[in-house]
């Protein structure tokens, strides 16, 4: 019998150690799903907090609940901890660790690298190490190998090498990461077959492909489609705002034709960690080779230039009513990147905070999953939504439509409103 055979009947009866590197949004539902699936799962991450918190049976990430921890807790099949160390331990590896872009917009794979080299500390014949954090095609094949490789271990033979890419959407409660069919690739088809067999118990599809960088770029083609679309309904936005036309009603309208039309909305500008992010790993890539993906830079242009539309559009309002936007109280309704959760990254409303704050006017925002943050050099923190905060406030910008506001307080009481979001035309 093969090592890999080995291993993928080991996986069927259970007897398999999983390791996770990264507990947030991504490693720790994944942590929760293998650990219901039977596999004792060690969770690592770098946070001595998380790390107490999840032991103690307390969850830091909102789909995922605390009563979901302390039963896997209770089970022993779940323990978080900050010591590496502890990977030699486990079978298989899963990486779930940030991809963000740098400055320039390039990829920043550091996270992967410091990763790959922690686990290589570890590496042992017969583990299984699957990375899941968005990135390039190539990366694996191309960062990753070649470390793992130089303990002088031998890919396909001696350890098994894959990418299957996360496809987590924060806050989704029909579709979590046990019933969205999972993308796998491997390093060599023996790669591939283990990996499959380290996943199959706790996830209901499987999707195989021939490659690691058919797996990386099948990630990038689902959200660079997301945004290429989005992008194209915000120029519409912009084409029937200068032709003085309801963007909204177009598109439902266009929406009923039951074939070849698949709806979209315009909004604020995007947000969330892959689709600001993720087009411009494929278009790095391709710069690399000597191609430049113009639909796709195209895109992320005009979506970029969407923060600044609409306090445009704000400004044009306060004018109507012949105020400036310079010392003009703006409450913007909504900081978090969509409805209902409490994820800020590359959210718009940050842009918009900015570009209201740098033309003078005193801003404030009401959000009900954030608090407070801060951003470029100034602090920010979650204002009361009352009808005395309404009325005093020159101009409402909606930025994201959670279902817990108070959107008819909003439409009675409001004197100058803009809606990025079209919430509410939705109010009785």
């Amino acid at each position: 019998m093969t090592l890999a055979d080995e291993l993928i009947q080991r996986a069927g009866r259970r007897e398999i150690t999983f390791g996770i590197v990264g507990l947030g949004y991504v490693g720790l539902p994944l942590a929760v799903e293998l650990g219901r699936a039977g596999f004792k799962v060690i969770g690592y991450d770098i946070l001595q907090g998380v790390c107490d918190g999840l032991n103690a049976g307390k969850s830091h990430i909102k789909d995922v609940s605390d009563r979901e921890v302390a039963e896997l807790r209770a089970a022993n099949l779940f323990e978080a901890t900050t010591d590496a160390s502890r990977f030699k331990e486990v079978d298989a590896i899963s990486i779930c660790v940030p991809t963000p872009l740098s400055k320039q917009k390039d990829p920043d794979v550091s996270y992967i690298v410091a990763a790959t080299e922690t686990v290589k500390t570890t590496l042992h014949r017969g583990q299984v190490i699957i990375l899941e954090s968005t990135t390039y095609p190539g990366t694996t094949r191309e960062i990753m190998l070649p470390a793992l490789e130089s303990t002088g271990l031998k890919v396909g033979e001696d350890f098994f090498l894959a990418f299957s890419p996360e496809r987590v959407d924060p806050g989704n409660t029909t579709f979590g990461t046990k019933n969205t069919p999972k993308v796998v690739g491997g390093i060599t088809r023996d790669c591939h077959r283990v990996a499959c067999a380290m996943y199959a118990p706790a996830i209901d599809t499987l999707v195989p492909v021939s490659t690691t960088e058919a797996a990386e770029l099948v990630k990038l083609l689902e959200n660079t489609f997301r945004s290429v679309n989005i992008g194209l309904v915000n120029e519409m936005a912009i084409v029937c705002d200068k032709l003085g036309v309801d963007v909204w009603e177009v598109i439902d309208a266009a929406a009923t034709k039951p074939f070849g039309f698949m709806k979209f909305l315009p909004g604020p500008g995007l947000g969330g960690h892959c689709i600001p992010i993720d087009p411009h790993y494929l278009a790095w890539k391709m710069r690399g080779l000597n191609y430049k993906t113009r639909f796709i830079d195209l895109a992320g242009e005009l979506n970029s230039e969407m923060p600044m539309f609409w306090v445009r559009k704000l400004m044009d309002k306060l004018n109507e009513s012949r105020k400036s936007i310079k010392g003009a109280k703006v409450l913007v309704l909504g900081v978090a990147y969509k409805r209902d959760i409490s994820d800020l990254r590359e959210s718009p409303a940050l842009d918009i905070l900015l570009l209201l704050h740098q033309y003078g006017a005193e801003v404030s925002y009401h959000d009900p999953y954030v608090a407070r943050f801060s951003e470029g050099g100034l602090d920010f923190h979650s204002e009361p939504l009352t009808e005395a905060s309404l009325k005093a406030t020159d101009a409402v910008l909606i930025v994201t439509d959670h279902a817990s506001i108070d959107w008819a307080l909003v439409k009675r009481t409001a004197s100058i409103v803009v809606d990025t979001r079209n919430v509410l035309a939705k109010v009785p």
